[in-house]
Formats: structure tokens, C-alpha cells, sequence
């Protein structure tokens, strides 16, 4: 498969943090441009402090060396540079450094000095004050801003009927922080208030006084304060009078209380320009400050395409120099550094080539599914849409789609029906801050027609089946109540659908019933089908009351694929094309190869594959994910993939026994592969997988006699044994695994947390595993993962200490540094070449794809 034309960005360029007005993205959140060091030469600090910048070599209590004792007092002579600088310790341990008030460096703002020049330490907030000041408060001061905006719409602080100019956000405050820590901190600074609400995992708080003089000294007496490492900031409230109106209506499940506003409302914020108008005035006479959904989503909107993707293929460069600088130093000392680290200097510091970006064939809504959240706009109006921010950052406003390049005219046009129903509902919209309310979310999943290769551009036309997915929270609310709303929005859906040009297709409706915080539902949420009432007769669509039974389908590679409310499938179908295939490629693939999909979803990949491969086992954790598989390769004919429901760290060391040994082997050895995960597999789970191996092609069950009761049973072996030579000598096989694979080979497409420890361990220590492709959509875990993949392991292994506290502040590297003392004696993979795959173009996120191979002459250790 050829590359795009950006091929040629593979050269090894560094970013450049001051380059024009596209300064390129660091994915690592734990990077940042480095400071100029102002301090005295000369000071014994220096180099601790310089040294300090590296996060990835911080360990928690680790401490500063001590002065010498021979300084001689306890208060030292002030020198030129004394208080100059903030002290790199006491920011980064949360006010941890040992030398305490005869530390030479300032510990906060309050105590921080003018420097001989006139300037201020450049990381204080007084420099970048200055800087912003002298900047004219262009682009720096309004990517500042855009942090600290608080636009909480929520009905968050009970005003009774008071002026919300009395009410103020204290920002940076600690997230674990709950309102009595707030108020008991505002009690020691001798801050008088009305009332004080913090909650947990947020990191501002809001604060009510009693009237201006109160406010006034606040503001006065948290001037400068800090909290650890974080310097407090007063913020506004968003005003919210809206409020008044809300909790008047939506309190009580009654649409009458609400339609005069709602169709005054209607008429007057008719067009949804009128929400996204950033120049609008925020009421109560402050201004907001110019914010979109557009901004959010698809940050990387401004630039043409191949500056998008010039911009990630140097992000990614410098994400891939992290992997060989942390490789480095997790190699053990006594044994020598591995070849690809050794040439990685020849490479520009690169741990393998990195082959370029192959560009998406579709730029512009080229989305297949879109989760939308349910709140209030910055004018006070329910809206579906985006979130503006960070909800633990005090952002909960909700704009409209619109303008958001990667999401189809469908999905808008269904959110947009969506927000007028909800004008006139009589069920509240959640509240984040109080946890309640019924309407949380809408998704708008798409399946799209067989596609040729040609037929990219007219992708709306294609889209022939669509599911909406309502999540919504029903505790306390009458079931006849939300029945009837539920029938009244689908007919809204619909005649939507119906009217639009052209008219829209409406496959599905489905409910997911949530009654959780987080808008992540659990994989066991309720979920019920909803009836579509057809417009010729009346008659109800509806065939079964069970959600999980709802399905769509789309194309990948010229095969069909069927989808659930909730399986996971790539959001751009054209580009995956291009990633299985590419995965493919690299993976070596024949009729003699054994091919592990792990973390396979709906199958999508191995699917893709199954024509190139001898066999495919796939593993799944999500059942309707694994129904969908199974459900999958029989619609398209494939009979030489087999599907497990489970964990991966709890199958792969049995999986990778039961292909790769004689069968008669098996249940012998599952027992011992729980050597090798961190929770031993109970009798129980055994059981559930041998049963899960036992699947015939097309995912049904041969052995009835090998029933759940019998599954923990010691004469569980026999009953496989015998069920397993009798499925080879049917299906004309005529040879165990172990005789029939030549090779195996394993394709991993994680999620954004990566592969469990327990899965990199398998994969590490298995010696039959000599090629390994890693898909991932967060390089900042794929360069954690490959870390203890890739660097040798120790002679005698630590095992690792369960000293949590210091895992909370390592980065995702320091952290698989500290697990390669503890791996096994092991032959390491060895990166041979990566390739970015841009799946989600106008936002700063690509598909990286890597090669790992064992290969024993680049080992430097027997």
C-alpha cells in the first residue's frame, strides 16, 4: 500500500514551540516549552532544580540534597538571586520541599522577588502577566483564558432570587477537596461569606457573599494565595438568569408550566446561529468571552489538510523520541543497550523509521456515530451539542454542532430535532453538579451503503440506516409520565426525518437507562427498543422490547458488519480500510498463520483478515460487541474465526497454550497460566473460557454435554478432549492447532488506556509470539506499552512494590519503566517501522500503527 504525498515528513523534524500561528500540538500532557534558567551558576540548587523538569524521573518523596552544614546560620545572607525563583520541589510535591523556610528558592508567589534585570522568574504568574501585557493579549492571553473561562450553567449556587454579582468561582483548588474543605479554608483566611460549594473531583469552587464589601475584601484576601503548587484565581460566575425560569419549569414534570416561554423562545432563538453568536453579550452586562463548538471539537479546523497533517506527523516524531529516551533508561544496567536503540541517534532520536501519514479519504463528516450531551447554551437555552470544556474545570455549557466539519448534516439535523422537543418536554435536562435529572444524551449512530473505492465524496447519500441512542436517568419519575414523553419524541424523530430534504433515514430508537455520574454508562445499563410508528398505516416497527437486539450495518473492505447500541466501530470507515489493510501488510500474513485479535470488538479487523490467515481468534470483553462478531462472520460467510467474551488479561495466556501446544496439553496448563497474571482465573472463570474456546465457527456450542455446572470439574479435561478431536475429525481439519499454525501472529487495537499489564506480560513472555502489530488511537500509552515490550528485562527481576503512592506521581512511562524490573527473562520486540493513519481529521488525534518483531541479533543479552 503507498503512502501519501507526506511521506516525505518522515524526516526527523523537531517541533518548534514558536513556529507561526500553528504552534504544533504536545500529546503528552506531562511536556512543556522549556524555561530559560535565570539562577546563579554557582547555586548547589541548580542542577536538582534543572533536573526536576523531568516528570518521568520523579518519584514521590524524593527529596533535595541538604545543604552543606558549614553555611552556617539558619537564615543565610541574602544573595542577588535569594527568592528569585519558585522552587521546582515545592511546586511539584504539593509544598513537600525539605529545607522549608531556609530554602533559597520562593515558595509561591507572595514570597517570589524581583530579579537583579527587572523581570520576574519567566514561570510565575507575573511573568506571563507581563507577557501577555506586552503581547497586547493576542493569541497567548486568549489560549490562557481559554483555560480559566468558567462557563457553569448549571443551576449550581441557590441565589435565592440574590444578584449573582455577589457570587464568585475560586479556581485551582484541589480536586479531592469537598464543599466543608472549601469553607474550612476560607474560615482560616478569615474570608467571610454567605455560602461555599465545592465538589469533589472538580477544581473550582463557588463562593456567595452577602453583599459588595465582603466581595471586595475576598477578592483582597485570596489575592496571591496558593494551595500546594497551584496559585488560587478568582473567577466569575456565568451568569445564570436563566435559572429562575428553569427551576420553575423543569422542577415538576408538567409541559404546561413551560410553554409560553418555551414558544417565545422558539420564535426569537430560531435560527441556531443565534446560540453560537460568541459577540452576544452574556446577561447580566459581563461579556463572554468568543467560544464554539467548532473550536472544541476540531481545533486544527483553520488549517488546510496538509497542514494537519504536517502537524501530527511532528507531534508523533517527538512522541516516538519519548519511547527510545525512556527505553534507555529502564535498560538494565550490565546488559547492553539493544540495536534499535544504539541507531536511534542515526535516526534522529527515533526508536524505528517513522514511514509518514496516509491521509483519510474523508475529510468532512466523515463520522459515523456522535454523542451528544444534553445542557444548557451560554444564553440559558437546553441544547444538544458539545461540551465547551472540562466539566472538573467548571465547564458545562453545551453549543449546537453546527459548523463541526466531521459530523454529517444528519447527525445535526437529528440533535436539532432533539433540542426543540426539549423545549416544551416537561422532563428535566440533567443537572452534572446536583446528579439529577432524565435527559442526559443523545447518540446518533450511522450505517452507510457498500461503497466503491470512487463513491467517497457522496457520502450522505449512502448513509441508509440510523440508530438513535437516548440515554437518559428515570429514578423518581413516573413511569406513565416518561412513556408518554418517550412516544412523543419519537414521533418528533419521525416527522423530522420525514420533512427533512432529503428525507433522513431512521432505522432505530433506543433508551439506555443511566443512573450513574459519568455520561460513561456501564455495560450492563438497561437498554429498550423503542417503537417507530410507520407513516403509511400507523403500525408499529417494533419487534422486540430488548435494546441489544437493535442493529445497523456498514461496510468495511466489502464486507457487511453489524452493530449494536453500544459495540465499538471505527467512527471513519473508509480510513479503517486503509488501517486494516496496512496492519495487514506488516503482520506477514498467510494460510499458515494463527492470527490473535485482541481487543477485536466487533471483528472488524480480523474479519478483514480472515481471508489472508489460516484462522482468527478474537477477544472481546463486550458481549454484544462478541454477539455482533459471531453475528458478523456468519453473514459474511467466514467460518475460520472463533470469538471470546472475556477480559484479555484473563484468556490470553490460556488461548495462547490451547493454539499453540497439543490439546491433550490444555487444561493441564490453565491452571499455571495464572502464574502469570497479577488475580489467579478462578474455577468458575476456567470453566467459562474452555467453554468460550469450544465455539464452532459460527460461535455456537457442539458439546451439550459440557454444561455450566460441569464446567469447574475435574472431569472437564476428558469432556474437551473428546469435544475437540471430534470437531477436527468433522470439520476436515484433521490436525491440532499445534500442528496445523506454523507462526502466529497477534494485532492489538487497544482503547485509550492501552493494554492491560497482565496482556503486555503474555505477549512479552510468550516465545511463539514473534510478530506483534500495536493500533493505537493514544500514543502516549502505545510509547507506555512498548516500553515493556521492547526493552531486555532484568537478570533477576524485582518484584514490584505496592507502593501505590508513588505510581500516582509517575507518568504512563515512569510507570512501565518501573514494571520492566519486574518482567520475567524475556526476548524483547524490537521496533522495525511505524506509520500514522489520520482517521479523524481537524482534530489533533491519529491512528498510529507500529511493527514489533523479535529479532535475536538485535539483543544484546543471551
Amino acid at each position: 500500500m503507498a503512502a501519501s504525498p507526506i511521506d516525505e515528513m518522515a524526516t526527523p523534524k523537531p517541533l518548534n514551540p514558536t513556529d507561526g500561528e500553528n504552534p504544533p500540538l504536545t500529546l503528552n500532557g506531562h511536556d512543556s516549552t522549556p524555561q530559560p534558567d535565570l539562577r546563579s551558576p554557582s547555586d548547589p540548587h541548580s542542577a536538582a532544580a534543572a533536573g526536576a523538569a523531568d516528570d518521568d524521573d520523579a518519584v514521590s518523596g524524593q527529596k533535595r540534597k541538604r545543604e552543606s552544614e558549614g553555611d552556617g546560620s539558619d537564615h543565610p545572607s541574602p544573595h542577588l538571586l535569594w527568592k528569585t525563583s519558585l522552587c521546582s520541589y515545592f511546586r511539584r510535591d504539593s509544598g513537600s520541599c525539605s529545607h522549608g523556610a531556609a530554602c533559597r528558592y520562593a515558595h509561591g508567589e507572595e514570597e517570589l522577588r524581583l530579579r537583579p534585570d527587572k523581570t520576574w522568574d519567566p514561570t510565575s504568574e507575573r511573568a506571563k502577566k507581563a507577557l501577555r501585557a506586552a503581547d497586547g493579549g493576542k493569541r497567548g492571553d486568549a489560549s490562557e483564558s481559554a483555560k480559566e473561562d468558567v462557563l457553569m450553567t448549571e443551576m449550581m449556587v441557590d441565589d435565592d432570587g440574590g444578584d449573582g454579582k455577589l457570587s464568585k468561582c475560586i479556581v485551582h483548588l484541589p480536586r479531592k477537596w469537598s464543599s466543608d474543605h472549601l469553607r474550612k479554608f476560607l474560615d482560616e483566611q478569615g474570608i467571610i461569606h454567605k455560602s461555599a460549594k465545592k465538589k469533589k473531583g472538580m477544581v473550582v469552587g463557588f463562593v456567595t457573599f452577602e453583599d459588595a464589601e465582603q466581595l471586595k475584601s475576598a477578592i483582597e484576601g485570596l489575592e496571591g494565595k496558593s494551595i500546594g503548587s497551584k496559585n488560587i484565581k478568582i473567577a466569575d460566575v456565568m451568569p445564570r438568569s436563566f435559572e429562575n425560569k428553569a427551576k420553575q419549569g423543569v422542577a415538576v414534570p408538567q409541559r404546561e408550566s413551560l410553554n409560553d416561554e418555551v414558544e417565545e423562545n422558539a420564535v426569537s432563538d430560531g435560527s441556531r446561529n443565534d446560540c453560537s453568536n460568541t459577540n452576544t453579550p452574556a446577561l447580566g452586562g459581563s461579556s463572554a468571552r468568543a467560544r464554539s463548538a467548532r473550536d472544541v471539537v476540531t481545533p486544527l479546523a483553520h488549517m488546510s489538510y496538509v497542514d494537519q497533517l504536517v502537524h501530527k506527523v511532528n507531534a508523533l516524531m517527538q512522541m516516538l523520541k519519548k519511547l527510545t529516551r525512556n527505553a534507555r533508561k529502564a535498560c538494565p544496567s550490565g546488559i547492553s543497550l539493544p540495536d534499535w536503540i544504539l541507531k536511534s541517534k542515526e535516526r534522529g532520536g527515533l526508536p524505528c523509521e517513522l514511514e509518514g501519514i496516509m491521509e483519510s479519504p474523508l475529510t468532512d463528516g466523515y463520522r459515523n456515530k456522535c454523542e451528544f450531551s444534553v445542557g444548557y447554551s451560554l444564553q440559558g437555552k437546553p441544547t444538544v451539542g458539545f461540551m465547551l470544556g472540562n466539566y472538573r474545570e467548571g465547564v458545562t455549557a453545551v453549543e449546537e454542532p453546527i459548523d463541526c466539519p466531521n459530523v454529517s448534516r444528519i447527525a445535526c439535523k437529528y440533535a436539532s430535532i432533539f433540542q426543540e422537543f426539549l423545549q416544551c418536554s416537561g422532563l428535566p435536562i440533567w443537572n452534572r453538579f446536583n446528579n439529577t435529572g432524565f435527559w442526559r444524551q443523545l447518540t446518533v449512530r450511522e450505517g452507510r451503503t457498500n461503497r466503491k473505492s470512487g463513491d467517497s465524496e457522496n457520502r450522505e447519500s449512502s448513509i441508509a440506516e440510523v440508530m438513535l441512542i437516548l440515554q437518559v436517568c428515570s429514578v423518581g419519575l413516573d413511569n406513565a409520565i416518561v412513556s408518554s414523553e418517550f412516544e412523543r419524541l419519537v414521533q418528533a424523530f419521525v416527522a423530522g426525518a420525514a420533512e427533512s430534504i432529503p428525507s433522513m433515514p431512521l432505522t432505530a430508537v433506543v433508551v439506555q437507562d443511566h443512573q450513574g455520574i459519568s455520561n460513561a454508562a456501564p455495560a450492563n445499563a438497561p437498554l429498550r427498543l423503542l417503537p417507530i410508528p410507520q407513516p403509511n398505516n400507523g403500525v408499529s416497527a417494533e419487534l422486540t422490547k430488548d435494546g441489544k437486539e437493535a442493529r445497523i450495518h456498514d461496510y468495511i473492505s466489502n464486507l457487511q458488519f453489524c452493530i449494536s447500541p453500544t459495540a465499538f466501530f471505527q467512527v471513519n470507515t473508509l480510513a479503517a480500510e486503509k488501517l486494516y489493510s496496512l496492519a495487514g501488510d506488516w503482520a506477514g500474513l498467510d494460510q499458515d498463520t494463527l492470527l490473535f485479535d485482541v481487543c477485536c470488538g466487533t471483528g472488524t479487523i480480523g474479519l478483514t483478515l480472515a481471508h489472508r490467515v489460516g484462522m482468527v481468534i478474537g477477544i472481546e470483553m463486550n458481549a454484544s460487541a462478541v454477539s455482533d462478531a459471531q453475528r458478523n462472520a456468519e453473514i459474511n460467510g467466514i467460518r475460520n474465526c472463533k470469538f471470546v467474551c472475556a477480559k484479555a488479561e484473563d484468556v490470553m495466556g490460556s488461548l495462547l497454550k490451547e493454539y499453540l501446544h497439543a490439546i491433550t496439553q490444555n487444561l493441564d496448563e490453565v491452571a499455571s497460566a495464572s502464574q502469570s497474571h497479577e488475580e489467579p482465573i478462578s474455577a468458575e472463570s476456567e470453566g467459562a473460557v474452555a467453554d468460550k474456546m469450544l465455539e464452532t465457527e459460527n460461535g455456537s456450542n457442539n458439546c451439550p454435554e459440557i454444561n455450566q455446572e460441569a464446567s469447574g470439574s475435574p472431569g472437564i479435561k476428558e469432556q474437551v478432549s473428546e469435544c475437540l478431536e471430534e470437531k477436527s475429525s468433522t470439520s476436515g481439519l484433521g490436525r491440532t492447532p499445534a500442528q496445523q499454525f506454523k507462526k502466529v501472529v497477534a494485532i492489538v487495537d487497544p482503547p485509550r488506556m492501552g493494554l492491560h499489564p497482565t496482556v503486555i506480560k503474555v505477549l512479552r513472555t510468550h516465545p511463539h509470539l514473534r510478530k506483534l502489530v500495536y493500533i493505537s488511537c493514544n500514543p502516549e500509552t502505545l510509547v507506555a506499552n512498548a516500553i515493556e515490550l521492547c526493552t531486555p528485562s532484568p537478570e533477576n527481576n524485582e518484584k514490584g512494590k505496592k507502593d501505590s503512592r508513588a505510581w500516582r506521581n509517575m507518568s504512563s512511562a515512569g510507570l512501565a519503566r518501573h514494571r520492566v524490573k519486574s518482567m520475567p527473562n524475556s526476548e524483547p520486540f524490537h521496533p522495525v517501522k511505524a506509520m500514522a493513519v489520520d482517521l479523524f481529521p481537524h482534530t489533533p488525534h491519529c491512528e498510529l500503527v507500529m511493527l514489533l518483531e523479535r529479532i535475536r541479533h538485535h539483543y544484546g543479552c543471551d
